[in-house]
């Protein structure tokens, strides 16, 4: 078996090491212009070249849940793209996504400001029930997102483009379900994949239909916003602020207004980063599966884009 890697910004040595001991009886080299032909490629935003070199492929395993760039280059005929189910990313989002919701709940931001500023202060304490989350996106990373926020008694609801259920979350889907999610929220996380129907997804009508005081939670892609619109809806009060960790244009330009917003927290793309050994080790075990003629999780499905 010849096993190529294409990561791009990505240290290549301690991934070759592990798929190395994995397949030690495979060639796994880092590709180059010219490279003999690959039967899997392990890759994350790999060039247009690559992809035309390598037709002879059978799989493409993406480093990555979010597989929306890798979608819009052409692939090989026929080649299965792959992506992470979990490897460690799931626990990391549902960390931040709590440690979001929880910071603006109980005005850490708030008190914080107060202390910098050598003022000693108390805020009335929120009733959580006020406090609807709403996770948009139910998969894996989702679903475990949506678990983690019951922990803490808050209402939580889902939606998801197809119907899902979730003990102890008010699952919502399709377009009919959108409005009644939207409305029934007032911190909304986004979990969305990328994909044309979701770009611009949030925007001034959808963000408009959260509960006054709203707040939204970014950790998807940064496409999915409609940047001046959230601007607006905090200009004008609606929403009471947002923590971001995604961006239209990574790393986010200087002069981008999102910098300087009080109301708006910012992350550099850190929600939930891929962790090596555990990411080897699944695409390891999925590699194995098809030589072996077995079903795999993760498929990806190109016309749906996730």
């Amino acid at each position: 078996m010849n096993i190529t890697f294409c990561c791009t910004d990505t240290k290549a040595e301690p991934w070759l090491a592990g798929l190395r001991a994995a397949f030690p009886e495979a060639t796994v080299d880092v590709w180059q212009p010219g490279a003999a032909q690959a039967d899997v490629a392990v890759v994350w935003a790999p060039p247009q070249r690559f992809l035309d070199e390598q037709q002879a492929l059978k799989a493409l395993f993406n480093i990555g849940a979010g597989v929306d760039a890798l979608l819009k280059l052409r692939l090989p005929p026929g080649v299965r793209v792959v992506r992470l189910d979990d490897a460690g990313m799931s626990v990391q989002m549902a960390e931040y996504v709590c440690h979001a919701v929880i910071r603006h709940f109980r005005e850490f931001d708030g008190y914080e400001a107060d202390v910098k500023a050598g003022k000693w202060s108390y805020r009335k304490p929120r009733d959580r029930k006020d406090f609807a989350v709403g996770v948009m996106g139910l998969g894996v990373l989702g679903e475990r997102v949506a678990r983690a926020l019951r922990v803490f008694d808050f209402p939580v609801h889902g939606w998801s483009r197809t119907p899902k259920a979730i003990e102890g979350v008010f699952t919502h889907s399709g377009e009919v379900g959108l409005e009644t999610f939207l409305s029934a929220s007032r911190v909304l996380v986004n979990l969305l994949p990328l994909t044309p129907d979701t770009q611009d997804i949030l925007n001034r009508q959808t963000l408009g239909r959260l509960q006054p005081g709203g707040y939204l939670i970014n950790v998807a892609r940064g496409a999915h916003l409609v940047d001046a619109d959230l601007l607006a809806l905090l200009d004008s009060g609606h929403l009471a602020g947002a923590t971001l960790d995604v961006f239209r244009t990574e790393p986010l330009p200087p002069e981008h207004p999102f910098w300087q917003h009080p109301q708006i927290t910012l992350t550099p793309h850190t929600s939930a980063r891929t962790l090596r050994d555990e990411s080897i080790a699944q695409i390891a075990g999925k590699i194995r599966a098809l030589e072996a003629g077995q079903p795999i999780a993760g498929v990806v499905d190109a016309i749906r884009g996730y």
